[in-house]
């Protein structure tokens, strides 16, 4: 994918660049940088506001359609607009979830009352949403899910418990997958379910990081309930629609996410230049090796991109997004680690009492979780082992 010789292309880039700095300033110019890794619960109501602000502006739903609300912009300016945004260091929005999974995957699957329902409301962010994947003994393994759904009368009534949802608190609304077919197993007979959060079935109780923050919650279903017809797909065959939204997981934000690294590797690096570190000729070696990395995967990203874009589907059969995913997050707890190393003795002590951290103290808490959120590496290699090289699967215990 070639981000540098289309003009209009590279006039949509200065269009960008020139808006971010016009608007990233006045009330929104403090919110640079807020929201970042561990810090995603941070500054959330000012943040939601710069997201609106976004809205209003035509800047949210960049990808989607037209008719359903979006500029319908091709991927090429959806990946300058990612990456300038994070040049910018804007703040990190808040509308994720809504935007760059839930609602293309309404557009794939929903019946046409929802997306009149939902979509202007994400594309507004005048709702925002949490996803309900996730349980304590179905992590990785999403078709181990145990929570339950039944319909009574013209409702479904949802029990169960999800955890690590991210920002629950903030949220109006929570896609479910649950099974609602009773004796199923695995991927079958389970369902996609939109869930009202404000309801006395449903408790948020906030998991507290190591970083100090709680962006993660765990959530209860006693009882909850939501309208028979707010289900996406077919009863029992959410498996299709909870696979398909984990296929806009990663797509073209992934490049902004990259210079958001970039920008994390070049303060380490300032770090080092500053403290002396810089002349460990290991530690230069290992932030060398850094960069190099970093560029090889910006590269393999807009590979995928280029073959998404000519209509491929090879990068998804390929295991792309299971290989991309290992790549990137050990990536970033190496980085973490350097950034400690980088630090020397100072990142052993807080910042100030009682415990507040510095950014490299943050990035290295969080990134150790990097390898375990949105899949495992141990069930990513598994997945390329099985499904893209054909080995035989992972034996199962027999519990006894």
């Amino acid at each position: 994918m070639d981000l540098t010789h289309a003009v209009a292309d590279q006039e949509f880039r200065h269009q960008v660049r020139s808006w971010l700095e016009e608007n990233l300033s006045g009330e929104f110019a403090a919110l640079r940088g807020l929201g970042g890794s561990g810090r995603d619960d941070e500054a959330h109501d000012e943040r939601l506001a710069w997201n609106q602000h976004l809205a209003k502006h035509g800047w949210t739903c960049l990808g989607w359609p037209e008719e359903h609300g979006g500029r319908g912009l091709s991927l090429h300016q959806q990946v300058i607009f990612h990456e300038e945004y994070a040049r910018a260091n804007a703040p990190t929005r808040v509308n994720h979830l809504g935007e760059e999974l839930l609602g293309p995957t309404l557009i794939a699957f929903g019946t046409e009352e929802q997306k009149q329902r939902f979509l202007p409301q994400i594309a507004a962010v005048t709702e925002l949403w949490c996803q309900g994947y996730s349980e304590p003994g179905a992590g990785s393994d999403l078709a181990n899910v145990a929570t339950k759904a039944r319909l009574d009368g013209d409702e479904w009534v949802i029990d169960g418990q999800k955890v690590w949802t991210s920002l629950a608190q903030f949220a109006q609304w929570i896609f479910v997958v649950a099974r609602t077919e009773a004796g199923s197993t695995r991927h079958n007979g389970l369902s996609f379910l939109l869930v009202p959060i404000d309801q006395p079935g449903v408790e948020i109780r906030p998991i507290v990081q190591n970083t100090g923050g709680a962006e993660f919650n765990e959530v209860y279903f006693t009882g909850a309930r939501t309208k028979a017809d707010m289900i996406v797909g077919e009863p029992g065959k959410g498996w299709g629609v909870a696979m398909g939204l984990l296929g806009f997981e990663r797509g073209v934000s992934t490049i902004g996410q990259q210079v958001g690294f970039a920008r994390e590797l070049e303060s380490v690096v300032e770090l080092a230049r500053a403290n002396g570190a810089l002349a460990d000729p290991v530690l230069r070696d290992r932030l060398a090796k850094a960069r190099a990395d970093l560029e090889v995967m910006r590269q393999n990203a807009l590979r995928g991109l280029a073959d998404l874009e000519g209509g491929s589907d090879s990068a998804a059969g390929g295991g792309a997004g299971s290989i991309a995913k290992l790549v990137w997050s050990n990536w970033h707890r190496r980085l973490g680690e350097i950034a400690m190393e980088v630090a020397g003795s100072g990142s052993l002590t807080v910042k100030a009492a009682p415990y507040e951290l510095d950014e490299f103290q943050a990035l290295f808490l969080f990134s150790r979780a990097d390898t375990i959120y949105g899949g495992s590496d141990e069930v990513q290699k598994n997945i390329l082992a099985e499904r893209v090289l054909g080995l035989p699967r992972e034996p199962k215990g027999t519990g006894k």
